[in-house]
């Protein structure tokens, strides 16, 4: 068995609340959702097999790997892959869309996701670690609401929208002041210029 790949490496998790701790990032290749304002290009890059994975992540500092895509949940050989990292003594965190509620997330220690507003109706998940919803407009107030009720979470997260490397605060504050338990995440990594 062989993952698909986009790209491995070593930075600070960017928002939410594990923001600024030291992660190595694995971004699997493929999504099955098709955001218009997508800035990741989730084409396999290259494949590597579980030993090869694990000693890739093995050769960095970090000892919290981030499983992010793309679309993670969608990965073959995540089991063993979530086995052998626990049995190697790292944090998982997980980052998903939200549309697949994979049975092996439970084993992960940390979920953080983040539902799309194109795509209400492909919400699958139903418990997470945090949320976070990206605010283009005010109609996010509305999708956030929703999102509450069916995604049970110790944190939710507005981030704002990146519109060609201007960063919208404005919109995620107006839908902020108008939700109740949901606070700001910034996408650090892009106002410090880190990866």
């Amino acid at each position: 068995m062989s993952y698909k790949l986009v790209e491995i490496f070593e930075s600070l998790q960017g928002e939410g609340r594990n923001t600024g701790r030291p992660c190595v990032f694995v971004r699997f290749a493929g999504c099955n959702l098709a955001c218009p304002w997508c800035d990741t290009d989730v084409r396999e890059r290259f494949s590597m097999t579980l030993e090869e994975l694990l000693a890739e992540i093995a050769s960095y500092k970090a000892k919290t790997v981030v499983l992010t895509g793309g679309e993670p949940t969608l990965i073959e050989g995540a089991p063993e892959l979530i086995a052998a990292l626990k049995a190697a003594g790292y944090f998982i965190a997980v980052e998903t869309n939200a549309t697949v509620d994979a049975p092996w997330l439970q084993f992960v220690d940390y979920v953080a996701c983040s539902p799309k507003a194109e795509f209400p109706d492909k919400i699958e998940l139903k418990k997470a670690n945090e949320v976070r919803v990206v605010a283009s407009d005010d109609r996010a107030v509305e999708f956030c609401q929703r999102v509450k009720e069916i995604i049970e979470a110790d944190d939710y997260y507005v981030s704002p929208c990146d519109h060609d490397g201007e960063i919208d605060f404005a919109t995620a504050k107006s839908v902020l002041s108008k939700l109740d338990g949901w606070s700001l995440s910034v996408q650090l990594h892009k106002i410090l210029g880190f990866r």
